[in-house]
């Protein structure tokens, strides 16, 4: 196609957009809408995702090493055992935790009243394990119990098996949730441009009577199409990064831990502005597309 025709076209579309400003309007309004609907859900799911991935990021497992009375015998136990855990191609961390640091740690966090136990030390040396994938926290362990000199191998078997359930229901859902959200706004747009170009089927139909190809009739109404997803696309973008910077803001102060720590605002705010912005554009083009190919196969 030659350069002078696409500038044609590409102003042909830019008219078309004002001299039907009402069904513009309707289609824009239409994008604008759907895409206000996915941005947010796009953010929530995002972040329920990433709060998720923390707190299965959190399961570890603890390995209550045997007591030995010979301190010698004991390291030699304890540095065999260590090495057989590393070895385990899916272990991701090991952590070596004495049983002062564990004494230590009772006391911080469940007060002074423990403090008596400093001269009588009941506790064990502790491995913390993390799985490469915390899904495979329960088959690691099993794995874990065989090894010489471990006492006790502890993760909380229910409620890990219990979390991953929960977590996993809960993508699950979110998935069918945008993958419903985002058929109904193709079909939404789609019905709307469809509107939009069964208003102009006598424009249409005139052109393949003077003898235009198909090709020639559709590429102005594809301009268009990507005008009215770039239009529909504006607000939600700026809807979107302004409403999340403030909840951002208000609720990040607000939460106590790294777990429920919500994502930052950039680059999650261009990464969901730029889905926004494609799935506008992709909307536009192929709503018109497909709305303009039924009149071309009709006239």
């Amino acid at each position: 196609m030659k350069y002078r025709t696409l500038q044609r076209h590409f102003r042909e579309s830019l008219k078309s957009l004002t001299r039907n400003a009402w069904m513009s309007f309707a289609s824009v309004s239409a994008v604008t809408v759907t895409l206000i609907l996915v941005g947010i859900f796009a953010l929530l799911m995002m972040n329920l995702n990433h709060i998720a991935e923390n707190i299965e990021n959190d399961v570890e497992i603890r390995v209550l090493i045997d007591i030995i009375n010979d301190p010698e015998e004991m390291k030699v136990a304890e540095e065999k055992l260590m090495k057989q855990v590393k070895s385990l191609p899916d272990v991701a961390e090991v952590k070596y935790s004495s049983k002062e640091e564990e004494l230590k740690i009772l006391i911080e966090n469940y007060g002074e009243d423990f403090s008596l136990y400093e001269q009588s030390n009941p506790l064990r040396n502790v491995l913390y394990v993390k799985a490469k994938d915390p899904e495979q926290t329960a088959a690691l362990a099993k794995k874990i119990e065989k090894f010489d000199n471990t006492y006790d191998v502890i993760y909380g078997e229910e409620k890990v098996e219990n979390l991953f359930n929960f977590l996993n229901t809960g993508r699950n859902i979110g998935l069918v949730l945008i993958l419903g959200l985002l058929f109904t706004a193709i079909f939404l747009i789609y019905n709307t441009i469809r509107i939009t170009i069964t208003a102009r089927k006598d424009e249409i139909e005139i052109m393949k009577l003077v003898g235009a190809t198909s090709s020639f009739i559709r590429i102005p109404f594809l301009f268009e199409g990507l005008w009215l997803g770039l239009l529909g696309s504006i607000i939600p973008m700026i809807l979107v990064s302004v409403v999340y910077y403030n909840v951002y803001n208000k609720l990040t102060p607000k939460i106590q831990g790294k777990m429920l720590q919500i994502l930052e605002v950039t680059p999650l705010i261009y990464e969901v502005n730029l889905i926004i912005l494609a799935l506008g554009i992709f909307i536009g083009v192929w709503g018109s597309f497909m709305s303009v190919r039924k009149f071309l196969r009709v006239y």
